[in-house]
């Protein structure tokens, strides 16, 4: 009786070991978070990524910050070829959650190869890139994360639909799967918001080619940017830094001139008819100010077979800095809900 008493002891013990949660289970310590386990001289997580393209061989930035054999999120900016830093505030918030993130300068952007090659900025190559980051890095199932925003988000798709079988969980952030929806948002919906005569010059210059001129973001920064990319009175040092050290050449060959819609290599993007084709648990993020409807998002999440959908509602396009807690506890949220597998 003895021997059967404690049988059963020991079972019920062995059960309740079995049924903790994963994140009791993946309890770290700063130690075990910080612990980069880089051989050689320690860069403090920066590592340049050789990349391998038609043009040739080129080098990309990242940083790695933290340790977590389960969850690494690789974090892609928007521009094209804006920067790594407006990601900065990510440092706020996933280290106490022991989520590992990099932070990543895509070619062409300021801390990474500037190749004046305009055969390398593709969406295509670009996909490819990002596999090679991921080799890289050691990522897969079992840990990889994307986070792709704005431009990023079109990245992040792409990607997701050519190489999910490396993907535990996709995030797209403040992107629509539609460009051309996105460029009728802007011409039909928010600049109806705008002074019709602020419109109708800002409009004047673009057909004149006149971005160059001061008195073209003198318009654009008040009256679009302001309500629309951040809403913040005074932008972070980390965002204006971001912007200071955009690729224009790239951005304005691929997105156009600026955020008030889209004219350049993306213009005819369009990926809504095969969002079906993503079996990864996926997140959409949008915010009710956003240069991106907000609706559209919602839409993208019911297309995924494992979506979610996160609105920020005091947020704009950067709504990672003018909606942060939102933005934040949200996007953890489904994180751990991933490696828990509650998606």
């Amino acid at each position: 009786m003895k021997s059967v008493t404690s049988c059963g002891i020991l079972f019920v013990v062995l059960i309740a070991i079995s049924c903790q949660p994963k994140t009791d289970q993946m309890s770290m310590t700063l130690a075990q978070y910080h612990n980069h386990q880089d051989s050689g001289l320690r860069a403090g997580g920066v590592k340049l990524i050789p990349i391998h393209t038609p043009s040739g061989d080129f080098k990309v930035w990242t940083k790695t910050i933290g340790h977590n054999p389960r969850i690494k999120v690789l974090l892609l900016h928007g521009g094209p070829a804006g920067t790594h830093e407006y990601w900065e505030c990510a440092e706020s918030f996933f280290p106490q959650e022991g989520i590992q993130f990099v932070l990543y300068d895509q070619l062409g952007s300021h801390y990474s190869d500037q190749p004046a090659d305009s055969a390398l900025w593709t969406i295509d190559r670009f996909v490819e890139e990002v596999e090679q980051v991921r080799q890289s890095l050691n990522m897969d199932s079992s840990n990889f994360y994307l986070l792709g925003h704005s431009w990023g988000g079109i990245l992040a798709t792409e990607y997701a639909l050519k190489y999910q079988q490396h993907l535990k969980g996709l995030i797209i952030s403040n992107m629509m799967s539609d460009c051309i929806a996105y460029d009728k948002y802007a011409d039909e919906v928010l600049s109806k918001k705008m002074d019709k005569n602020i419109v109708d010059t800002i409009k004047k210059m673009e057909a004149n080619g006149q971005y160059a001129d001061p008195r073209y973001m003198e318009l654009l920064m008040p009256n679009f940017y302001a309500k629309h990319l951040c809403r913040l009175t005074v932008w972070p040092d980390a965002v204006n830094r971001s912007f200071a050290h955009m690729n224009s050449s790239i951005y304005v060959l691929m997105q156009g001139p600026s955020e008030f819609g889209i004219s350049g290599r993306l213009e005819n993007w369009n990926r809504s008819g095969d969002l079906g084709q993503i079996k990864t648990p996926t997140l959409t993020i949008g915010a009710t100010h956003d240069t991106m409807d907000p609706e559209h998002m919602k839409w993208m999440s019911t297309q995924f077979p494992k979506g979610r959908f996160l609105l920020c509602p005091n947020g704009s396009h950067m709504a990672m800095w003018d909606d942060q807690q939102v933005y934040f506890d949200g996007l953890i949220k489904f994180i751990k809900d991933v490696d828990q597998e509650k998606m």
